[in-house]
């Protein structure tokens, strides 16, 4: 089926079935708790429904099964709903059983680690070369791991799905970077002939769909269920399609995230001090003054120039 075709469907679906869903989420009372450590904006989100992934996760499969034959991108979408099941787990247990830390750190962890070693393992069954990467910058270099694949993918995809994560923490800020960088993955897709490209249509139009909801002011979250559904989408189609590197560049703003964190963290456990406002670093932009509005939109912009700089790296445009 037509990839504009494919796109529209899921696109339109998410956006009608979202509306028929909140209900839903809020006679299930699954509302957003909000840090009262937070920026004071955000003291207001406190019960709006989150675990949005459970909406539009359900179109994505509906489409996909439409259409998608391809068993790599089946392959790529249980990954992203596996992950996404952990993410509804954790949400489960924060929002329902009122459990603020939601998975022990070593369940989560994991859980993570089955569905990345059980992803690993069918990409090294199935494919040829499997252990080998595309490195940007040398058109037409491919660099082989070979022992180094399974720690690097590890660490790869664990470290990516969490990034991801981290990243949602601002009306539609996860949303409109990643549909950014899965558009990217279109072209790619595309260029490669890889066969992902039908189910890249469907989540980019599906995740359109959501921002409609999750943009300021949002009135749906995606939670832990949609956020770790996305990482999985996003790490898993990078492995796919042998561009793990890639997220160096199209993924900076997931990067910076993470790092943002691990500074915090490090200096705050030396000098007792913060070193950002509050972390994950778009939390330390809004403290600076920034509206939510303008993280996104910057964020967002950062991302579609470092795709341009991606596709212009791999000879692709």
């Amino acid at each position: 089926m037509n990839a504009v075709i494919l796109f529209l469907l899921s696109g339109i679906g998410t956006a009608i079935f979202i509306p028929i869903g909140l209900p839903w989420l809020r006679r299930l009372k699954f509302g957003q708790f909000v840090r009262d450590d937070g920026p004071e904006s955000h003291l207001a989100k406190s019960g709006t429904p989150t675990m949005g992934g459970l909406l539009f996760m359900p179109v994505i499969v509906l489409v996909a099964l439409l259409a998608v034959r391809n068993p790599d991108a089946w392959a790529v979408l249980l990954v992203s709903i596996s992950f996404g099941i952990v993410g509804f787990i954790d949400d489960y247990i924060k929002v329902v059983k009122k459990r603020s830390m939601g998975f022990r750190a070593w369940q989560k962890l994991l859980a993570q680690l089955l569905i990345t070693i059980g992803y690993i393992m069918y990409m090294m069954v199935t494919k040829e070369e499997a252990t080998w990467i595309v490195v940007p910058f040398v058109e037409g270099f491919k660099l082989n791991l070979s022992y180094l694949f399974i720690p690097f993918m590890l660490f790869f995809i664990l470290g990516t799905v969490n990034a991801v994560n981290l990243t949602d923490g601002v009306d539609g800020l996860s949303t409109s970077v990643t549909i950014a960088v899965l558009s990217f993955f279109f072209i790619a897709d595309v260029a490669y002939n890889a066969g992902l490209s039908s189910l890249l249509a469907i989540s980019i139009g599906a995740l359109f769909g959501f921002l409609i909801h999750n943009s300021h002011p949002a009135a749906l979250f995606m939670g832990d269920t949609g956020s770790l559904a996305l990482g999985g989408l996003v790490a898993a189609v990078a492995v796919a399609l042998k561009l793990p590197l890639i997220i160096l560049i199209v993924g900076l703003v997931y990067l910076a995230e993470v790092v943002s964190v691990i500074i915090q963290v490090g200096w705050y456990k030396k000098t007792g001090k913060r070193f950002f406002k509050m972390a994950p670093i778009h939390h330390h932009f809004e403290l600076m003054g920034w509206k939510e509005t303008k993280v996104v939109y910057i964020f967002t912009i950062i991302t579609v120039f470092l795709c341009a700089v991606a596709l212009l790296s791999l000879g692709i445009v």
